[in-house]
């Protein structure tokens, strides 16, 4: 018996502890581990190893994990979920969940996989568990109908986040503002009290400093720090400032991204970017800086060696790029190229994809922004803006229905 119990406990705590395969890395601050990779692409870029159609319409990443590829999309008015074999044929396309059906509905939440499991969220909120060999449902909940949560102007883009032993959902509204599952039952664990305002399009996110594990999630007007155990507002961020913003919450899509016990918040459409500051019996958060060039759309930042990369917003179609130092709030450079786009980073290197299709190879330098190489995006249809995904010496781009996968490894 005694045996039996702790072969249980020792089962239980790596369910717990596995590696997760995520959107914008294992971090969700787009940093990828990968090395060894090109310095430089040949002029019309890296090679092309594998095109995939047909895996519907969307914005979210494609997912790489073992030598399997997972992507989200939508088709007709449902979102799917696409599992695609190395030789690029599908193994399983599953609908899991209706579209959002409004303005922009092509499908945005990117599939997270843990062990055996795929958890995806559909624009209309229903949160599934779909096992990762056969795409058979292994249970799904509707947060944003149970909890009765509240839309903002897209519906839902969230990514969910595993933490723990929990699947962490943000549906907002006047009952909660954020829930936590079971990430084997899809049983609720706890709810947080509301603080009234609707979804927002960011994902939540895993902070730590000086002995502190906070879940970091967002709702339209707030960011939270919540404690992963028992669903308690550690401390509380209202962003959304009515005077610079009159409609009922903000056009919020970015995962906060923090060093130590600074967190940096910024959203687009000319609203001041914030640098915060928690103290340090992390029950509370204040201003450190805020910034009025930084306004960074949907295309996450990248923090390296002290220096914020990424680009900000002039308007929905034109954007430049920036660098800023994390600490003084200093704006290093506002460089031109082409328009605004995601960012990610793998072996000391920017990876760029902008918003008409170029993806440039970046030098991280704080002097100014210098492309090595690049190539632009001629397949697939709609706006540029899924975030590129690295894994296994491959860069992984999505544009609408179709996916791209090129060789860069050196």
């Amino acid at each position: 018996m005694k045996i039996a119990l702790t072969l249980l406990i020792t089962a239980f705590a790596f369910s717990i502890s596995a590696q997760v395969t995520q959107w914008r890395g294992p971090n969700r601050d787009g940093h990828f581990p990968e090395t060894g990779l090109l310095k430089e692409w040949p002029a019309d870029g890296p090679e092309l190893l594998m095109q995939v159609e047909k895996i519907g319409k969307g914005y979210s990443s494609a997912i790489p994990e073992g030598d399997m590829i997972y992507t989200t999309g939508m088709i007709d008015t449902m979102d799917y979920l696409t599992a695609i074999n190395p030789d690029g044929s599908f193994k399983w396309q599953v609908a899991y969940g209706r579209s959002w059906n409004k303005s922009f509905p092509d499908t945005r939440s990117t599939p997270v996989v843990e062990d055996s499991r795929i958890y995806v969220q559909s624009g209309t909120g229903q949160v599934s568990c779909i096992n990762k060999e056969n795409g058979e449902t292994i249970w799904k909940v509707n947060v944003d109908e149970y909890f009765h949560g509240e839309y903002h102007i897209w519906g839902n883009s969230e990514t969910v986040l595993i933490c723990d032993d929990k699947v962490i959902v943000s549906p907002g509204g006047k009952e909660t503002s954020v829930v936590a599952l079971n990430k084997i039952t899809g049983e609720k664990v706890w709810q947080t009290k509301s603080l009234g305002g609707p979804r927002a399009y960011a994902s939540a996110t895993i902070y730590e400093w000086n002995g502190f594990r906070y879940i970091l999630a967002v709702i339209g007007t707030d960011l939270m720090a919540i404690v992963p155990e028992t669903g308690e507002i550690a401390w509380s961020y209202r962003y959304w400032n009515s005077a610079q913003w009159d409609q009922d919450g903000l056009i919020w899509t970015n995962t906060p991204v923090f060093k130590d016990n600074t967190i940096f918040l910024t959203m687009g459409y000319d609203y001041p970017a914030v640098m915060l500051e928690m103290d340090s019996t992390g029950a509370s958060v204040s201003e450190k800086f805020v910034d009025h060039t930084f306004d960074n759309h949907h295309h996450g930042v990248i923090l390296h060696d002290g220096y914020l990369y990424g680009s900000n917003w002039f308007d929905n179609k034109r954007g430049r790029w920036i660098c800023m130092n994390w600490d003084s709030g200093e704006i290093k450079y506002v460089a031109d190229w082409d328009t605004k786009g995601s960012i990610v980073m793998a072996d000391v290197l920017l990876y760029c994809y902008n918003e008409r299709g170029n993806v440039g190879l970046v030098k991280p330098d704080p002097d100014g922004f210098e492309v090595i190489s690049q190539f632009k995006i001629r397949e697939g249809a709609g706006p540029h803006w899924a975030h590129p995904f690295i894994a296994n010496g491959k860069l992984y781009i999505r544009h609408g229905d179709v996916l791209m996968v090129y060789n860069i490894k050196a």
